[in-house]
């Protein structure tokens, strides 16, 4: 009798302990890539805030927090290709993040053109938008890449590769 107690013990302890390894695997299966960047003033401006980045089944969704902007105006918010923004212009963050650049014809958006966003009364933006092109890991990750408000906004989705005016504030995304 004894030793069918031991025998129901272990078997109970294998049963919990692999239990509790398959809710460790399940977990970090669930785990989700996500990014964040502090973006910093340009041209002695004020405009400052954060970009934070979760990958989701429909894309990435980007949430954003952005304060001292002009009051009622509209930004392009872009990821351009190298995590930098040392130059005084912000120009050594790169062009604008295309990684398939030949699929980008007369109409079509670069995959860094993440949209514009709106400032209120206050110069506050805030909200949130998926990017369905990009993902932060693989050949289409923005981890690591520059992410700039623009002081304008983009008129089309064929002129977003020319740019949007100079930056008004610029971070990196870093991955965790």
């Amino acid at each position: 009798m004894r030793q069918q107690w031991h025998r129901r013990a272990a078997e109970g302890l294998v049963v919990a302990v692999a239990g509790s390894l398959l809710g460790a695997c399940t977990s970090v299966g669930a785990l989700q890539l996500s990014a964040d960047a502090v973006l910093l003033p340009y041209h002695r401006g004020n405009a400052r805030g954060t970009v934070s980045l979760v990958e989701r089944a429909d894309g990435v969704q980007v949430t954003y927090s952005l304060s001292g902007l002009p009051p009622g105006t509209s930004h392009a918010l872009h990821i351009h290709e190298r995590g930098d923004c040392n130059a005084p212009d912000a120009g050594s963050a790169g062009p604008l993040f295309n990684p398939d650049g030949q699929r980008l014809k007369r109409g079509a958006r670069p995959d860094g053109d993440l949209g514009t966003v709106r400032a209120d009364v206050n110069g506050v933006a805030t909200g949130f938008l998926v990017a369905r092109n990009v993902t932060l890991d693989g050949i289409n990750s923005v981890a690591g890449r520059a992410v700039i408000v623009h002081r304008d906004e983009d008129l089309d989705d064929a002129a977003a590769d020319q740019g949007a005016g100079p930056a008004l504030a610029c971070g990196v995304l870093h991955a965790f």
